[in-house]
């Protein structure tokens, strides 16, 4: 399907990592108006940061939902995964009838049904839209599944704006599913590497630890992976969190145990409060930094470790 009319305006509900990537990645098909509402800017502490990454991306940045929506065709809405449900809620009076709403947020399949069903009502165009890789340094050519009674048509509306999107069924909650479940694996790999490395390193036994896992895997950089795990939790650990508290609905909602996700909610998060963000990838000097500030805490918040809970 060929797209008539470039898509404009297009409105960003939430201005972080993802939002900003695709902006940049959008080149000759970027629209002529952007406009985005971001609530972080209704906080004192956030706010000049997503201003200023608003001029910085020549975006028209919004006070607030029905500003960011005037005149939309179609939302991004690219939010944390706690915030998507209040995001719909807050868009849905002020939706342009028959404007397309992509939830790109981590949510579980439940989540997603409940959004839908609220912007459908409001009468727009819902689209169950997965991301399925870091949008660094993916960018707009980042994997993307969709699910929906729209899914193939949204997809060409993707299409035009240079994203290579995969329709994956007509359900909402499809795309989400396979977004969820990939992300036990992936984001429980990194609540294991905390647990793993932090371990070996603080027993001084951290060289014969990795020399043990390449002598079992030999194709996996041990030592590079690790350090990019735990530099991930350290930088987008809340994220994460809330992401995985929607996995763990994912798994409830298949009737399935969920204890492994539960306590990598623990993890991400206990990572996420010692405020370590950095772009360093030594994993000795990772472990080394995080021991450090967790023996900071307070008595109380170390004797219960994450995932005890």
């Amino acid at each position: 399907m060929t797209i008539a009319q470039p898509i404009n305006p297009l409105a960003l509900i939430g201005f972080g990592e993802a939002a900003r990537a695709f902006v940049a990645g959008f080149g000759n098909n970027r629209p002529a108006q952007l406009q985005s509402f971001d609530r972080k800017t209704t906080m004192a502490a956030t706010r000049a940061g997503i201003e200023a990454a608003f001029g910085a991306h020549g975006v028209t940045g919004a006070p607030g939902p029905a500003e960011a929506l005037a005149g939309a065709q179609l939302a991004l809405c690219l939010v944390t995964a706690d915030q998507a449900l209040a995001a719909a809620s807050a868009a849905a009076p002020h939706l342009p009838r028959g404007c397309w709403w992509f939830d790109g947020n981590s949510c579980a399949p439940q989540t997603k049904q409940q959004a839908a069903e609220i912007i459908t009502r409001a009468g727009g165009r819902y689209v169950d839209m997965a991301i399925m890789a870091p949008v660094h340094p993916g960018g707009i050519e980042v994997p993307i599944c969709l699910s929906g009674p729209d899914a193939d048509t949204a997809a060409a509306v993707l299409r035009s704006l240079g994203f290579s999107p995969q329709p994956v069924g007509a359900q909402v909650g499809a795309a989400s599913a396979i977004k969820m479940i990939r992300s036990v694996m992936i984001k429980g790999i990194e609540a294991l590497s905390a647990e793993c490395f932090l371990a070996a390193h603080r027993a001084g036994v951290e060289a014969q630890v990795l020399a043990s896992l390449g002598a079992s895997d030999p194709a996996l950089n041990w030592p590079a992976r690790g350090a990019y795990n735990l530099e991930r939790m350290l930088l987008h650990g809340a994220r994460r969190a809330a992401e995985m508290r929607e996995a763990v609905r994912t798994l409830q909602g298949l009737g399935l145990p969920a204890g492994m996700s539960a306590a990598c909610v623990d993890w991400q998060e206990s990572l996420a409060a010692l405020n370590l963000a950095t772009d360093d990838r030594v994993l000795s000097t990772l472990a080394k930094r995080i021991l450090a500030a967790l023996d900071k805490q307070p008595a109380a918040a170390r004797a219960t470790p994450p995932g005890s809970n």
